[in-house]
């Protein structure tokens, strides 16, 4: 896919005010110092479209950004570590929540995990949390040019191995680096495969 326009559309914290067109939505999320700004970024070869900041927790909105006329990427808070106080975290991870189990648009989700650590458990929850609401979702490894090519297998086997403790099977997964452009061919085939596929599933 080669992505020819993206657009910001808007940001909200209320589920009921998203874009009410019925487009495909893919959505991205993780902890909040994952690195998810750089890489949607990336994958959208524009500079700043989501904007990137030392801090991490930045994102505390629902950011719908429109790709190509036809998509929705959609840029969520992450969960986890995020400089706000108890108050404002409980509000922007309720509509996460909302998010999740409200929006009939969503295609996918994408959880980011930083490949330079071993699992996470507020990872692994997460995952799980997905996976009880009957949510599908990729996972997209960044960072993967902080680390040798046997170090990302690794770190990746050990992955594996945590997730089937409670899964049949290994998720869907990617290695992405925002700054080297590394899986993002992936990603966009990957999505562009999953719209093809509802194009001929509404036919």
């Amino acid at each position: 896919m080669h992505i020819k326009s993206a657009e910001f559309v808007m940001s909200n914290s209320d589920v009921a005010k998203c874009p009410k067109s019925r487009l495909p939505e893919y959505a991205f999320i993780g902890r909040s110092n994952v690195g998810k700004s750089s890489l949607i970024n990336m994958l959208t070869s524009r500079k700043s479209l989501a904007k990137t900041s030392g801090r991490p927790g930045k994102t505390q909105l629902i950011n719908h950004f429109l790709i190509n006329k036809n998509w929705h990427l959609v840029d969520l808070p992450g969960y986890g570590y995020a400089r706000v106080s108890k108050s404002s975290k409980k509000v922007f991870q309720k509509f996460i929540t909302q998010y999740f189990g409200l929006r009939e648009q969503l295609v996918t989700a994408f959880v980011l995990v930083d490949i330079r650590h071993k699992p996470q458990p507020i990872d692994l929850e997460f995952m799980q949390l997905l996976g009880e609401n009957g949510v599908p979702f990729s996972i997209i490894f960044t960072k993967a040019d902080k680390l040798k090519p046997k170090a990302i297998e690794n770190h990746v086997e050990d992955y594996k191995s945590s997730l089937l403790e409670t899964w049949e099977n290994m998720p869907n997964y990617f290695i992405t680096s925002s700054s080297k452009d590394i899986g993002k061919d992936d990603v966009l085939n990957y999505i562009d495969e999953l719209n093809e596929n509802m194009e001929l599933d509404s036919n």
